[in-house]
């Protein structure tokens, strides 16, 4: 890997000490090597000899004009192609094509990521100028492919050519050494699912997600972007590197609101938050200092006019604080932060609401005016702000924010309120019940009752059909951004099979569907799952332009590790802790995150009349555990008698819960 593709400040070290070792490191997908090689041969056409022989970093020989073979490198990759040309002559060419879904196999052209096309052929493919060298050749940096799993060696010439040892060079996660040396595991067993691994699989798919949208600074997509055919990833993409982007493949920038979902899991799976930092610290430079306005995406995009990402931004602040405990960094960004929070409270008008300008959003229609949606980021953004503000000693704004949010909370439930659907509805002038704002208003804690979380649970509920959430507000749309956020609603709401019914439906057919890189996670896809996603909105009818890793997909990563396993840290660091296994039809599950005090961890099981309950976790810290079980209890060893939910309180330290029910 070239060095400047490798900048980042090494300095600064997140990610803790590895996870345990166990049967579950076989579904990480992340590879051994930070170079990769095909695994198999995909499909052959015209005139090509001894091409298994690429597989083991043989030669092969591509033998006339329009011959070709696509190598399948077995899962989602994305970096700088090498390879050998072992026998040419002056007249022999060849150009390359990639693609993160088999469907868009062509010679001819590569999936798009430049720009959506409904032709689908705007990226074309890479033609290594010729005449061809003898010897070593490397993709030119500037023509770097951010995610692909399949790539095509075309001859574009009469006369034959012989190549070997075809690689990929990993570029994500440029900091790292080590890719599968993950911080954080999950492992549970699926009773219902076809596959019994398939939970355990889908929290590394998500993980691994997040680690293939981990980049180096000067990756991203060129703005202006570059005429077809062609792509050129070598734009800069903020104050520092590596920086977390929405996808592999493409945007490759930083989105806000795409971080909500993805950040998290980065958290549970390899504490790499660097990326983070560096992230936030790029859209907290790029403030209207006048207005305290923050862009929708980070550049060279640089999108403004957002309010929901501009809320999206402050509450990644709070996660990313919550997570790292980073007081210094804090410090650095308050006055913007405050400015930022003042941006939004300032759109609030006398009927306690906000008013949303700023209309760009995940793509969903509608979302301006006294909108839902908006005011539900808002009251997320209050409750945030005011825990932030404590912990630099601000009580004034503390208390101050804490009384705004109380008050817009019962004006979000006057107005949005739809009693003849139990549900919210998306504006003060429509009855639409959309799923952004409803999932939201449940994990916010914006309902006043369990009865009325409840309600929202199963009207959410009336919105899916066998793949997953059809999303009221983008027809034809099945999102997993949002639906990743509805999933913890429904685990919130006290709806565990319910949940895991959604992650089955729809990361289920995301991670097995032959339309899919089956490594990491589809960023949409259309009700009959198609990947036509956001067709009429905004990309053209375009199925090669949908991204398939994108870190905003990959939402049941953290939930299986909040909810499932019921491992959360309530204060930085985890100086304070929630253990609350939502047991969701499992037998037992296992697994922990770490965070600058160590390893957090947990081990449960669900046997006949026995619940068990292992925690392992660093000294010095307090926590909360809560029983999913009612019985005869004992802690350590001491008898008492516990009802469902009951809290514990504990040290940190090794502790054995066992309730008999």
């Amino acid at each position: 890997m070239t060095s400047r593709l490798l900048f980042c400040l090494g300095a600064l070290t997140f990610a803790g000490a590895s996870a345990p070792a166990g049967p579950w490191d076989a579904f990480n997908y992340a590879p051994k090597s930070r170079t990769v090689f095909p695994t198999s041969v995909k499909e052959v056409s015209g005139t090509a000899y001894n091409v298994q022989n690429l597989v083991s970093k043989g030669s092969a020989t591509i033998v006339g004009n329009g011959s070709w073979v696509a190598l399948d490198f077995g899962i989602e990759v994305g970096g700088l192609v090498s390879l050998n040309f072992d026998n040419v002559s002056s007249a022999s060419s060849i150009a390359l094509s990639f693609t993160e879904s088999p469907m868009f196999i062509s010679p001819l052209t590569s999936d798009d990521s430049t720009y959506p096309s409904a032709n689908q052929s705007y990226d074309g493919v890479l033609e290594v100028p010729s005449p061809l060298p003898s010897g070593f050749w490397t993709q030119p940096a500037e023509r770097l492919r951010g995610g692909y799993r399949f790539l095509t060696v075309v001859s574009t010439s009469d006369d034959p050519v012989t190549i070997s040892n075809v690689s990929c060079a990993i570029s994500f996660a440029p900091h790292i050494s080590n890719l599968r040396d993950y911080s954080g595991y999950f492992s549970a067993s699926d009773p219902v699912y076809h596959d019994k691994n398939f939970l355990t699989k889908l929290w590394y798919a998500g993980a691994y997600t997040v680690q293939t949208n981990t980049v180096p600074l000067h990756t991203g997509r060129q703005i202006p972007m570059v005429r077809s055919p062609g792509w050129a990833n070598n734009a800069t993409l903020g104050v520092a590197g590596p920086i977390i982007v929405d996808g592999a493949k493409r945007d490759r920038a930083v989105w806000p609101g795409d971080m909500g979902i993805a950040v998290p899991t980065q958290f549970v799976s390899t504490n790499d938050l660097l990326p983070t930092r560096n992230a936030l610290s790029t859209m907290f430079a790029a403030i209207d200092p006048i207005t305290g306005a923050l862009p929708e995406s980070g550049p060279p995009l640089s999108q403004l006019g957002s309010d929901t990402y501009h809320a999206w931004t402050l509450i990644g602040t709070y996660n990313y604080y919550l997570y790292s405990g980073d007081d210094a960094w804090l410090q650095t960004v308050w006055a913007n932060y405050t400015k930022a929070v003042a941006f939004l409270e300032g759109k609030v008008g006398p009927e306690g609401l906000m008013n949303v300008t700023g209309l760009r959003d995940w793509a969903r229609l509608g979302g301006g005016g006294i909108n839902a949606e908006g005011n539900a980021l808002l009251y997320r953004v209050l409750i945030t702000a005011a825990d932030l503000a404590s912990h630099v000693n601000n009580t004034t704004l503390s208390s101050a924010w804490t009384t705004n949010a109380t008050n817009l909370k019962g004006r979000f439930n006057d107005v949005f309120w739809l009693p003849s659907a139990g549900m919210y509805r998306d504006n003060d002038t429509t009855t639409l019940c959309p799923q952004d704002a409803n999932s939201m208003a449940v994990l916010y804690d914006l309902t006043t009752s369990p009865e009325q979380a409840d309600s929202v649970s199963k009207g959410l509920a009336r919105n899916w059909n066998d793949l997953g959430p059809v999303a009221p507000e983008l027809p034809d749309t099945i999102t997993p951004f949002i639906s990743g956020l509805e999933l913890q609603a429904h685990f919130e709401s006290g709806n565990d099979e319910r949940a895991m019914d959604l992650l089955r439906r729809e990361w289920g057919y995301m991670l097995y569907t032959n339309l899919s890189v089956q490594s990491t996670l589809l960023e949409g896809f259309t009700a009959n799952g198609s990947l036509y996603y956001r067709s009429y909105r905004g990309y053209n009818y375009d199925p090669a332009y949908t991204s398939h890793a994108h870190g905003w997909s990959s939402g049941p990563t953290s939930a299986l590790t909040y909810y499932v396993l019921g491992l959360t840290v309530t204060s930085p660091q985890g100086q304070t802790w929630q253990v609350a296994p939502h047991l969701s039809g499992l037998d037992a599950a296992e697994g922990g995150f770490t965070t600058p005090l160590g390893w957090f961890g947990v081990k449960w099981s669900s046997q006949k009349h026995t619940f068990t309950l292992d925690i392992d976790i660093p000294e010095g810290t307090t926590g909360v555990v809560k029983v999913p079980v009612g019985g005869r209890a004992s802690v350590n060893g001491r008898a008492q008698a516990v009802s469902r939910g009951d809290a514990l309180h504990l040290a940190g330290g090794k502790h054995v819960v066992s309730v008999s029910t």
